[in-house]
């Protein structure tokens, strides 16, 4: 919305087994990432733009990564948001948080009622916000419910626990060339700041905004911080946030 209110045009959708997207049976997934990135290809492709300054967070910064990199000439310029490198690199990277582990493996919902959806989510999302600030719970509790509203079936998100197609593993990874901004919590407890940096020095020239004592995803602490930074950053390639054909 502060990028639009700039008077950018902002393209957002829903991937597949989210939202009004087409979706499959919880489990019964039948695409790879390698899919998800024809899909943003395609939204490309919808709307006759040749290019795009891209913005992804969480999978969809590591969809974000694999489109620069399977359709260099469509990205524009690139930030990722709470994410970590979406192929496998040379260093090994720290796991994810004891609290957030216990979590997953302790936590239960029933996919059949709204309200335990929504209080399973906020729970959620109140681990993954970390533990240095407040938690925005309102806030939260809204965007649970209108996700878990206008979604054909909530449960299918379960479905991106995905791995790139086996040749990207076997292939040697290849450079992204767009230019990259990188941003990232310092209070992460999935990925924790090192994957960030991590992801910062495997992408020439890019360049890492570290985001103090804020866990993961976009608190709206941070809205005015990442609007200025996306504007600032697009605008080394482009006058305008998306360019078309």
């Amino acid at each position: 919305m502060r990028l639009a209110h700039r008077r950018h045009s902002v393209i957002r959708y829903d991937h597949r087994d989210t939202g009004r997207s087409v979706t499959r049976p919880p489990g019964h997934s039948d695409y790879t990432a390698s899919d998800l990135v024809v899909d943003a290809a395609g939204v490309l492709d919808a709307y006759a733009l040749a290019a795009a300054n891209v913005v992804g967070v969480s999978m969809g910064g590591a969809l974000a990564q694999l489109l620069a990199l399977d359709h260099p000439d469509r990205v524009l310029s690139l930030v990722l948001i709470s994410t970590s490198p979406a192929l496998p690199g040379r260093q090994s990277l720290p796991p994810g948080s004891d609290r957030l582990k216990r979590f997953l493996a302790t936590a239960q919902v029933d996919w059949s009622d709204a309200d335990s959806i929504v209080d399973y989510l906020v729970d959620y999302w109140s681990v993954l916000s970390g533990e240095e600030r407040a938690f925005a719970e309102a806030h939260i509790r809204e965007l649970a419910r209108r996700d878990v509203a206008r979604s054909h079936d909530i449960a299918a998100a379960q479905n991106h626990a995905i791995l790139p197609d086996k040749d990207r593993l076997r292939d040697p990874p290849p450079s992204i060339t767009a230019p990259a901004l990188v941003i990232h919590g310092t209070d992460d407890p999935l990925f924790p700041l090192e994957h960030g940096t991590a992801l910062t020095n495997e992408i020439p020239g890019a360049k890492l905004l570290p985001l103090e004592g804020a866990g993961r995803g976009i608190d709206p602490a941070d809205w005015e911080t990442i609007t200025h930074a996306i504007l600032d950053h697009s605008s080394i390639v482009s006058g305008a946030y998306f360019r078309s054909s």
